[in-house]
């Protein structure tokens, strides 16, 4: 029988019988598995049994149950969890690609997928396209080597959403894999897998962990993929540990509940906020402003928790408004219980001028907000007495 997100969240990936009778996934810290004797390794490396891998770097029993549980929530065949969500996004291009090999990857995408593609893998003979996040971008950056369609929906911080089922139409008849990064949309609002992607990559450290307590990352996709990239993770070794795979799989217990709880209150406050007098503009696909919005009416189920919005005022004045808040903390990260703010022109283009943070459209102005799981009217509150506060 088909079991819905929310008690797939529960109890894919477990059997009844655990280890020593308990209810839920023991913690097994093991480097190593030994065999009973060589008549049992044997058959092992010939397939004929199954049991734990043999050594700690290519596999653990917890974390096993964490990955099978993704693999559920996604629609995938098999899932990969790994030490972070940028290590999950490395060893999957390196896994991916070789040199002479061409990839188009969005001019939206996470900022350090972007670094790594035009900095590190330019190093090995691996060229790159940088476009529009859109289909005709994607479309005309397509070389005869690409191999490889790299995007994210929605994106950060602008949240903007490409249409899923026109990327795979447009990638499988020419051969190349489409990988997005769906850590923003969750399994719970968005699978791409369903519309034809190949992989899914989600940063587990944002809401699939969901407690802002541990990094994780997941690749996500059909058996023969995934079984390809796990060769290289054992390389590697990104891997996450199994207190960190018990944290997640407990994490995901929540995590239906959870997203009810960011989808309503996002739009919630995203609403507000759009009508305030001190706001010039806001980014949320739920909103009928946003350019994206038809395209994620179609392929999302809610909108999450990630409000972008610019004040009318300078860095300064988006400054004072952050500074002003009460209940979010300043920090980075999103996906948690706690709400966050920040000023992406601070926290992760500090180093740029104000001319180049424009040029990358960022603008000085711009605040983010990960709305958490507090009381929206006393977010939205909070927010009202900020941004009167210049």
């Amino acid at each position: 029988m088909a079991r819905s997100i929310d008690t797939l969240t529960i109890h894919a990936g477990e059997t009844r019988d655990k280890a020593h009778d308990s209810l839920v996934t023991p913690i097994v810290l093991a480097t190593a598995y030994p065999f009973q004797n060589t008549g049992e390794l044997h058959s092992y490396f010939r397939g004929e049994v199954e049991r734990s891998e043999e050594y700690g770097r290519y596999g653990n029993p917890t974390r096993a149950v964490a990955e099978a549980r993704l693999a559920a929530l996604d629609g995938g065949e098999a899932a990969m969890v790994t030490s972070s969500g940028m290590s999950a996004i490395v060893t999957t291009l390196l896994a991916m690609v070789k040199p002479g090999a061409h990839l188009v990857i969005t001019n939206d995408s996470y900022r350090k997928t972007r670094v790594f593609v035009r900095e590190f893998l330019a190093r090995f003979g691996i060229e790159h396209t940088a476009c529009e996040p859109s289909i005709a971008g994607i479309a005309a950056a397509i070389r005869p080597t690409t191999r490889l369609i790299i995007t994210e929906s929605p994106t950060n911080p602008y949240l903007n959403c490409i249409d899923l089922a026109a990327l795979a139409a447009l990638a499988r008849p020419q051969r190349i894999k489409t990988i997005v990064d769906a850590t923003l949309a969750t399994p719970y609002n968005c699978r791409p897998l369903d519309f034809g992607i190949d992989l899914v990559v989600h940063s587990a450290t944002k809401y699939l962990g969901g407690h802002n307590d541990l990094m994780a990352g997941v690749v996500v996709g059909g058996q023969g993929l995934i079984d390809a990239i796990r060769e290289h993770q054992g390389m590697f070794g990104a891997l996450p540990g199994a207190f960190g795979s018990y944290l997640l799989i407990r994490g995901l217990k929540t995590f239906a509940l959870r997203m009810e709880r960011h989808n309503a209150s996002g739009l919630a406050i995203a609403r507000f906020l759009e009508t305030h007098p001190k706001v010039e503009r806001v980014w949320y696909p739920g909103l009928e402003s946003h350019p994206a919005h038809a395209i994620a009416r179609q392929q999302m189920r809610g909108f999450g928790g990630l409000i972008s919005f610019t004040v009318k005022g300078s860095l300064a004045d988006g400054s004072k408004v952050v500074d002003a808040c009460r209940i979010p903390y300043l920090a980075p990260s999103l996906g948690g219980p706690e709400s966050l703010i920040e000023q992406p022109a601070l926290m992760s283009y500090y180093d740029k001028s104000s001319e180049e943070r424009a040029a990358l459209g960022i603008h000085d102005n711009l605040i983010r907000m990960s709305v958490g799981l507090e009381d929206a009217g006393e977010l939205i509150a909070d927010l009202d007495q900020a941004l009167t506060s210049f």
